[in-house]
């Protein structure tokens, strides 16, 4: 187990526990050692003339199972019983009536037959049991929600984990209560969690398998990690708060138990609403006080949300420490693992080209030459430079290429850069590029380390292909995006994905491409963060060249900040790797 997922336990509270028993026993040995030995405490009685009898709501001639609701009332009696207890013979929880009288739905589709046990309990523990048989008709299904949690095929498993690398997979709002808004409906009084939080990392461990046993039943396992217990409810249980803790304090989380699936009761579910849509309607109830993480004393959960990939659930908290009413917590969980490893296992391992710019002065020749001038409409995309070859633009110096983006009049531009190209240098098919570099800053930049294929000049753009490696804006300056432009798929219609990386500006990091022939992957310090597929019709099966520059402005700069004067690239190094 990783050091950041060490349990923690309450060992000043199981000390006081501890010396508690230790004086109970001790009272209790000084007691008996006083007692003579035919002392007697009572009668041990068994409880007799067991009762059970039972009505099927809406059962008549015509409905002998009941009306499909599944509701059996049930009317337990005997003779010096203390308390009662039902197993319903259908995997539900074992269910306490103090007084022999209780209300049980039943939820299995379809007419079918269970053996209720009633079981009385009397003085000294003992106890006697009687049981009846019954049928009962339930028309409820959710089999869409069924087939989302655990799979479609009978013996299929599913894994779910937290939403971690999502904001909002926790949230808090009232049970209840409302103030005008549909607050008791979502997670109005907490919902600020962040990616990975740092507080909740001992809980992202956890792993929920949810298995099909037959067409319509579901059972739960939590096969890895430990509980959670917020601090809104650690004081009922007196429990440290915002803790991790294991099987050995929460010892309902291992076992494999019962799924069962009714109608939505709650507020929220029936009035309410979750972003503007209704909740799914349907909830499910884990057997044994069974959970999914979050320890909060209870076992039931609304859908408010299921697809294939993530379910929103709300769950309501057993109690408060404040007396102040009940808690409603919100959960966000995926079936693809958030926390599994990204690393890029690199096929192509053999260094074929590479510029160190390890010597001052311009760019080597043999490597780079450039576009000059501001294209046509702004090289395609509206931009407001003007690319030059000037040194105040593009110099090698202190081991580091730096392109930079100037606020000058130059030839009717406002402002200056460079686009270096390797084009008729250096060109070829597949392989990793590998770029470390440290990114401009400003309303308005627009950085791009990126390839076009090789044959541009006879086949026009977008049919030559573009590869983004990297590009990044100002305007959203913690975010890296990656693309593909094609035919069909150019402009902004392109195949991409993006990135955070907070210190694109500030230090440097290595962007990186996979260009295989069966697949394009895309990465960050060898992170992958997005790839696609690579097929023949594509045209990223041919020759391409590398690019390196700042836009300013244009489709996707954008306002320039009117006191912008420079920004600068620097490039520490650009290789390409391949396989001989």
């Amino acid at each position: 187990m990783p050091k950041h997922m060490i349990i923690k336990h309450k060992m000043r509270k199981m000390r006081s526990y501890k010396f508690a028993m230790l004086s109970v026993f001790s009272l209790l040995f000084v007691l008996t050692s006083c007692l003579d030995e035919d002392q007697e405490f009572g009668d041990i009685i068994v409880p007799s003339n067991l009762s059970l009898s039972f009505e099927i709501v809406g059962q008549d001639a015509e409905n002998p199972g009941g009306d499909g609701s599944g509701f059996v009332n049930f009317t337990g009696s005997a003779d010096n019983a203390i308390t009662y207890r039902y197993e319903f013979g259908d995997n539900s929880d074992v269910q306490v009536a103090p007084n022999g009288d209780t209300t049980h739905r039943f939820t299995i589709t379809g007419t079918n037959t269970y053996t209720v046990t009633l079981i009385a309990s009397g003085t000294g523990g003992v106890s006697s049991s009687t049981s009846i048989t019954l049928d009962v008709y339930s028309v409820f299904d959710d089999q869409e929600a069924k087939d989302f949690l655990a799979g479609q095929i009978i013996g299929e498993s599913k894994t779910w984990y937290w939403a971690s690398n999502l904001p909002l997979h926790v949230g808090l709002g009232p049970f209840e209560d409302d103030y005008g808004s549909g607050e008791f409906a979502y997670e109005a009084w907490w919902n600020s969690i962040q990616p990975f939080d740092e507080e909740k990392s001992c809980m992202y461990a956890d792993r929920f398998v949810f298995t099909k046993t037959a067409e319509s039943e579901i059972t739960f396992e939590q096969t890895e990690g430990p509980g959670y217990v917020p601090g809104a409810y650690a004081g009922v249980v007196g429990l440290d708060s915002e803790v991790c803790y294991d099987a050995t304090v929460l010892t309902s989380i291992p076992g494999v138990k019962n799924v069962s699936f009714v109608p939505s009761s709650s507020k929220a579910a029936l009035q309410g609403s979750y972003n503007g849509e209704p909740y799914r309607g349907s909830s499910f109830a884990i057997s044994d006080e069974g959970f999914m993480g979050w320890y909060v004393g209870s076992s039931t959960y609304d859908i408010i949300s299921i697809d294939e990939d993530y379910m929103r659930v709300r769950v309501i908290q057993a109690g408060s420490p404040y007396g102040d009413g009940g808690y409603a917590w919100y959960h966000l969980f995926t079936s693809s693992d958030p926390t599994a490893s990204n690393d890029l296992e690199s096929i192509y391992n053999d260094l074929v080209w590479e510029d160190d710019f390890n010597t001052d002065g311009a760019p080597n020749p043999a490597n780079w030459t450039y576009d000059i001038g501001t294209g046509e409409d702004g090289w395609g995309n509206f931009e407001e430079q003007y690319y030059t070859d000037d040194a105040n633009n593009v110099i090698v110096e202190g081991g580091n290429l730096k392109i930079t983006a100037r606020a000058e009049a130059f030839m009717g531009s406002n402002y200056t850069s460079s686009r270096l190209k390797s084009k008729d240098l250096f060109e070829f098919t597949y392989g990793r590029v590998d770029i470390s570099a440290k990114l401009p800053e400003g309303a308005g930049t627009w950085a791009a380390l990126w390839m076009l294929g090789a044959n541009i000049d006879e086949v026009s753009w977008p049919a030559a292909g573009e590869i983004d490696i990297a590009e990044h804006i100002g305007i959203q300056q913690n975010t890296i995006t990656a693309a593909l432009h094609f035919p069909g798929n150019s402009g902004e219609d392109n195949i991409g994905g993006q990135t955070s990386v907070p210190t694109a500006s500030s230090e440097f990091h290595t962007y990186t491409v996979e260009w295989r022939p069966d697949e394009i992957l895309f990465a960050v310090d060898n992170q992958i963060f997005f790839s696609t597929e690579n097929t023949g019709d594509l045209p990223f099966n041919d020759d391409f060249f590398l690019l390196l520059n700042i836009a300013m402005g244009g489709i996707n700069g954008g306002d320039i900040d009117p006191g912008f004067t420079e920004s600068t690239m620097e490039i520490d190094y650009v290789r390409v790797y391949q396989n001989d």
